[in-house]
């Protein structure tokens, strides 16, 4: 994420943002008038969500806090003519929430909970921090706005109050909706919006119809609007109707399987640096996806739209680039990989109406903006390659590409495979089984390990552990079964502390899911894992199981949080930056050895995965930013099959990315961001010694350069067949200077690749990287060459 308090990019971003965004800015109201009804519909729902004991607490705030709230028990009654908004804003702030003024907070979830039924809403419902709504995922329930509705959107995640935000949006993290019909054709045709979402890491939208007016000239309907903000993921949504199914702006962002019906325009892209449209179905829309927005000074950085299709759509994408005179250089980025475009007149147009590439047929592979291909063979051995020569050519492209190969491991039929996050719909609340009735605290000082290890190893095949709300402190290595399902409400926290994970020369995991060698499935969703001090020995999270079947192994919305957060004692009061005096590291801040290890005879699916060690404080008033030194992001070993979906991983010391004697692997926009504290200390003085064991870069080619002894973005060793969709991988300071952004110079390198083949980097963006693409050490892609609206992008790096 972009920092808060980075005083230049923000103001950067901020006029970014007025200079392009069209869509109207609102005062929402704070409260609304109407009165709070006790008439209440029925609840009956066989949905474990609505039945299961709620035993969740909070471990380091208020204990008799209410985690879970039932919008009906406010006095919301879902029968479609009362006017249920004050109810439900009830629902949601009970508790001294974090609101307006608030700029986060961890102590205050809550999920906001709605049984079947129709919601009637006259203002915005204002989602506030660190929040999860969730419909009835059985019978899904219907927010329906009211004819005079006011406001912004129907769901608010940042509202205006005299043109500022309660949140600031690259900093608006934790939320989830789910499981909702959101209606707003009662509202005239000529203004309303379903979501206004401005949000950045660990929020997702999922399983959401959007019901918008259809057809006319006048309309102005979006069934998303989103200004701003710093990244995020949605899947499986349907926008119905509207002038816009997507209104979108935000830095990197992955979205997959959504269909939009007789929109106007399905996705009007204001503003990016990097955006994944994955699976993305267009019926009967006037214009597909429309990027253009700006054409003489473009905004919109790269967009890829990927196993894709259009029917009845005569207009597929619509463009500004240009071969000669783009501005920005290599703005309006565009890569079409696997789309259907028979069912449109012209697959992608030019923004003054002429046509590119015609539509009729299926494309499999092209692009425009910038491509790279080396003349590194990658044949070299690993003991050789690292004096490899290797050069890249570079073209200027828009049209066809030889597609790559994929490996038929990764694919379901035709596609890249993807798969939802389960929900468990069909599952009885009885098939839950609480970690805290069998014996676990969750209070944040107890040692649960054995409490944990025991409910694991009892758990029959036919149910489902559950992680009531809490903190719930591991000392030893939890053992996970190789065939489990585990969910948690809302984010639990999983923390290891003590000696089994003090010692970086002897690490160990937290949780070792599986044994090496292991073939199974197991499910891990709405989980957080954290450290209660300092935990150089610990690896977060080892994967060594292998998939039973395609896809069956994987984590959901399970993130992972390194200091900044209240019960972590790695905060603003310990861990306060330090970029006015020479530092090597501070032992009290070191995070831990290892946040993820893909092992190699693992395969893992991951969707929507936050791996971020803090660059400021949560949940102390002050919100500074602070110095965590954290070992390393992930590492994938696994010979595949790995799929990830919007993985983020921020502020490693020596990497955040690594694959090393990887293969079969498919990433849709993964991102990270360079430590601030670097090169204060550099990475090789950042507390963590480099592992041969586990492949670490040793910086040997940077000769003490203070400057390229920066952590890997993204480091490729030894590996192939890896498959990138979409990378947004930033360094924004030296040592909290922003100073190097005016040349585009934080750090010297930021992707490495070394003794592979067949790599394919799409749409790659980086930031004041001065080389955006090393191979066998050797810079081949230069920053300079590259300029886009903010980052550096290049439209394909393939090494052969």
């Amino acid at each position: 994420m972009v920092p808060f308090s980075a005083a230049a990019l923000f103001v950067t971003l901020r006029v970014l943002l007025l200079s392009v965004s069209t869509s109207p800015v609102e005062a929402v109201p704070m409260t609304s008038s109407v009165t709070t009804h006790s008439k209440v519909a029925s609840t009956s729902s066989p949905y474990w969500v609505a039945n299961i004991q709620r035993q969740g607490t909070v471990a380091f705030g208020d204990a008799s806090y209410k985690v879970f709230r039932n919008v009906q028990e406010y006095g919301a009654t879902g029968d479609g003519t009362t006017d249920d908004t004050a109810a439900i804003n009830s629902a949601i702030t009970d508790g001294n929430r974090c609101g307006l003024g608030c700029d986060s907070s961890t102590v205050t979830p809550a999920i906001v909970y709605f049984p079947p039924g129709t919601y009637l809403v006259s203002a915005p419902i204002i989602q506030s921090y660190y929040s999860q709504f969730i419909g009835d995922a059985v019978t899904i329930p219907t927010i329906k706005a009211s004819a005079s509705f006011t406001g912004i959107a129907v769901i608010d995640s940042d509202p205006y109050t005299k043109g500022a935000n309660w949140y600031t949006n690259q900093n608006n993290f934790y939320r989830q909706v789910r499981n909702f019909v959101i209606d707003i054709t009662s509202m005239p045709a000529t203004t309303g919006a379903c979501i206004h979402w401005q949000v950045a890491q660990a929020t997702s939208l999922q399983n959401i119809v959007f019901e918008m007016v259809q057809g006319g000239t006048n309309n102005k309907q979006e069934g998303i609007f989103m200004d701003n903000g710093s990244g995020g993921f949605y899947s499986d949504l349907v926008f119905n109707g509207g002038n816009y199914g997507m209104f979108v702006g935000n830095q990197q962002f992955t979205t997959r399987n959504l269909t939009f019906n007789n929109c106007n325009t399905a996705v009007y892209m204001n503003w990016n640096w990097v955006w994944n449209l994955k699976s993305i179905t267009v019926n009967n829309c006037g214009v597909g996806v429309n990027m253009s927005n700006t054409p003489t000074n473009q905004t919109v950085g790269s967009v890829l739209v990927q196993d894709s299709k259009f029917v009845g759509t005569p207009k597929g994408i619509i463009t500004a680039f240009s071969t000669t005179g783009n501005t920005p250089t290599t703005g309006n980025t565009l890569v079409i990989d696997n789309c259907d475009f028979t069912g449109s007149t012209d697959a992608i147009v030019s923004y003054t109406g002429e046509t590119i590439l015609a539509g009729g047929s299926v494309v499999s592979s092209w692009a425009q903006g910038h491509a790279y291909t080396t003349g590194d063979d990658g044949s070299a051995s690993a003991a050789t390659c690292a004096s490899a020569a290797a050069s890249a050519s570079s073209t200027t492209i828009q049209g066809p590409l030889t597609a790559a190969t994929k490996p038929a491991i990764l694919m379901d039929d035709s596609n890249i495979f993807e798969r939802s996050k389960p929900q468990y719909e069909s599952i009885a609340s009885s098939s839950f089984v609480s970690v805290k009735s069998a014996g676990a605290k969750g209070d944040g000082v107890s040692d649960d390990t054995a409490a944990l290890q025991s409910a694991m190893n009892s758990l029959k095949s036919d149910q489902i552990l559950y992680f009531d709300h809490g903190a719930y402190v591991v000392t030893s290595t939890v053992k996970v079964p190789s065939n489990i399902k585990m969910t948690g409400e809302i984010w639990p926290l999983i923390m290891a502390s003590g000696t089994a994970f003090a010692n970086q020369a002897s690490p160990a995991p937290v949780f070792q899911v599986g044994q090496p060698g292991d073939t199974g499935a197991v499910e891990m969703s709405d989980l957080i894992f954290e450290t209660k001090g300092p935990a150089p020995g610990a690896v977060m999270v080892e994967w060594n199981v292998a998939e039973s079947s395609q896809g069956a192994s994987g984590m959901w919305d399970v993130h992972m949080r390194i200091g900044g957060s209240a019960g972590t004692s790695l905060q603003s009061n310990t861990c306060a930056k330090n970029p006015n005096v020479t530092a090597n590291y501070n032992a009290n801040c070191e995070g831990a050895f290892l946040l993820l290890h893909v092992t190699t005879k693992a395969t893992i699916y991951l969707e929507n995965n936050w791996f971020w060690v803090a660059d400021h404080e949560l949940d102390l008033a002050d919100h500074n930013q602070i110095n965590i030194y954290n070992g390393r992001g992930i590492l994938v070993e696994s010979q595949g099959p790995v799929w990830m979906y919007g993985t983020s991983s921020e502020h490693s010391q020596l990497y955040n990315f690594e694959f090393a004697n990887a293969q079969n692997v498919y990433a849709g926009v993964i991102q990270s961001e360079t430590p601030y504290m670097q090169s204060n200390p550099t990475a090789l003085n950042g507390g963590f010694t480099p592992s041969d064991t586990y492949f670490d870069p040793d910086f040997s080619s940077c000769n003490g350069d203070a400057g390229c002894e920066k952590a890997w973005g993204l480091r490729i060793f030894a590996s192939s067949d890896i498959l990138v969709y979409g990378a947004g991988l930033y360094s924004f300071f030296d040592n909290y200077d922003q100073t190097c952004l005016a040349t585009e110079s934080c750090q010297v390198n930021m992707v490495s690749i070394e003794c592979s083949t067949a790599i394919y980097l799409w749409a790659l963006s980086t930031k004041a990287s001065t080389n955006m693409v090393t191979v066998d050490g050797t810079g081949v892609v230069n920053e300079s060459d590259n300029m886009s609206n903010f980052c550096q992008t290049i439209a394909l790096f393939e090494e052969a």
